[in-house]
């Protein structure tokens, strides 16, 4: 029997985005619903009606009322829209007092310290909608800490609702650093108590993501290195002992990408389309990039591009301190990015200093994001950690070889090609030093000079398949079925029996 599936997410693309988790929930619902022998009958996208949120014409409304601790009466009225999707169906959850804010997390003073509220009341608002849904969900797959109590109102709020309480769990994991820590005296704004929740033994607060964890049937990570990593105390952010707990529950599936999203061939922002046997729309790209960004189209020396949030985790710094040194070399450099400024004053006294040789894109701009992914001839990845990242899978797509750093998902998705000459698709380099880049750029300028080998590995870079089709929803297919079976299993004959779905 086909399963029903409800994602609940806090970003979906293009309707809420601030990194790859948007566009992993967006192309992961919609590859569901395109695999051969359809064995995903629907895919629900629940997700917060933030501010600002442009939406195409809706389908339906309807009001749910949800326990709320915070409201007089003790319940609270929230209206879920459908909204029409492509290969599948949004369902928004709309509460302006909750998601009616200057940003989806925070605002310019940190996290809003009511988010256990928000993020609460958006999970029990969810379902409550599948609880009156006349079409039952066989799966829950949660993602991210956001989602977390959805699963605990499963199995304290829901164990007598036949609907809900035979529905399994799949805890997607996309970036362990974000773990939505509450204050304890905040575990009241759930509707819950300190028994029903993971406290951390030293600060006190409330983890909602190993919460969610300790729930859930099936527990993934977005790329088997990661996972391996996962299970470590020096790369697991403290969960490593949760994660280890659960045996083989945990695991890693590779994230993908969409080839019709990102298709060279086909993308309307590039100045000229390009594929893997015709590349020559490629050169006319760059030749646009370099004249937007205001760079010598007949200089020479390689252009390096970075694509990414602002944020520690992304090795902007490595870059940063590598800059002076490979725009000496010849190279130049282009940064597109967005969040701590602490991170982009380098370049932009970079860029001030060399305006023919550093360029800083301080936005958020998807057209100009691809054109540097076509544009350049090199993207550099140097995240200290990368649970998968997409921005190299893209590189590759686009063929622009990407220079990471050997971590989670880059470990996985890029061949290096100093090591593999015949075989590689990018160059990889250990150690998160500004040095281990620099030597890194400093061997992939050597074969970009050397034309016959640099197309040589631009053609394998682009002969690499990452299009979730054909690789990772298969594998989500078969979690869900797992995930169901030991859903039934925990559960008594009698408790499973209160639906004909199985």
């Amino acid at each position: 029997m086909a399963i029903r599936v409800a994602f609940l997410a806090a970003e979906c693309e293009p309707w809420a985005k601030t990194g790859g988790l948007a566009d992993v929930v967006d192309a992961l619902a919609r590859a569901l619903g395109r695999l051969d022998g359809n064995p995903v009958d629907r895919v629900d996208v629940y997700l917060p009606r933030y501010r600002g949120m442009e939406v195409p014409e809706t389908r339906a409304a309807r009001s749910v009322q949800v326990p709320d601790p915070r409201a007089r009466t003790g319940v609270t009225e929230l209206t879920v829209v459908d909204v029409a999707a492509d290969g599948y169906r949004l369902r928004l959850i709309d509460h302006p007092a909750a998601f009616d804010r200057d940003g989806y997390y925070g605002d310019d003073d940190g996290d809003y310290p009511d988010n256990a509220w928000r993020f609460g009341l958006f999970c029990r608002a969810a379902l409550e909608s599948i609880r009156h849904d006349p079409n039952p969900i066989d799966v829950l797959h949660l993602h991210d800490w956001h989602t977390s109590p959805a699963s605990v109102f499963r199995d304290l709020r829901y164990a007598d609702e036949p609907s809900l309480a035979r529905v399994a769990v799949l805890h997607t994991l996309h970036n362990l650093a974000y773990r939505g820590w509450t204050a304890a005296d905040r575990i009241r704004d759930l509707g819950l108590g300190p028994a029903d929740v993971v406290i951390d033994p030293d600060s006190g607060r409330v983890d909602l993501l190993a919460t969610g964890i300790g729930r859930a049937e099936l527990v993934n990570t977005v790329s088997p290195n990661f996972a391996a990593d996962a299970l470590t105390p020096e790369r697991s952010f403290g969960l490593d002992g949760a994660l280890q707990a659960l045996g083989d529950r945990f695991f890693g599936i590779l994230n993908g990408i969409d080839h019709g999203t990102w298709d060279p061939a086909r993308d309307p922002a590039l100045a000229a389309p390009y594929d893997r046997t015709d590349r020559a729309g490629k050169t006319e790209c760059r030749g646009d990039l370099l004249a937007r960004l205001g760079f010598d189209p007949d200089a020479t020396g390689p252009v390096l591009g970075m694509i990414g949030r602002l944020d520690p985790q992304k090795g902007f710094d490595l870059l940063a301190a590598a800059t002076p040194a490979l725009v000496a070399g010849g190279a130049r450099v282009v940064v597109q990015g967005s969040g701590q400024a602490a991170l982009a004053d380098p370049f932009r006294e970079l860029a001030a200093a060399r305006p023919d040789r550093v360029a800083l894109v301080e936005r958020f701009d998807r057209d100009m994001a691809r054109r540097i992914y076509a544009g350049c001839d090199l993207f550099v990845m140097p995240s200290r950690f990368e649970p998968c990242g997409q921005g190299q899978m893209v590189a590759l797509r686009y063929g622009t070889p990407p220079i990471v750093r050997r971590t989670g998902g880059l470990a996985d998705t890029v061949v290096d090609t100093v090591r593999h000459p015949d075989q590689g698709t990018g160059f990889v380099f250990d150690a998160a030093e500004p040095e281990a880049l620099l030597e890194s750029c400093r061997q992939a300028s050597e074969l970009w000079a050397d034309p016959p080998a640099w197309e040589a590995l631009v053609a394998r870079a682009m002969a690499v398949d990452f299009d979730w089709v054909d690789g990772s929803a298969p594998q989500y297919v078969d979690a869900y079925r797992r995930a169901i079976g030991l859903r039934a299993q925990s559960l008594t004959p009698h408790e499973f029996a209160g639906t004909d779905r199985h």
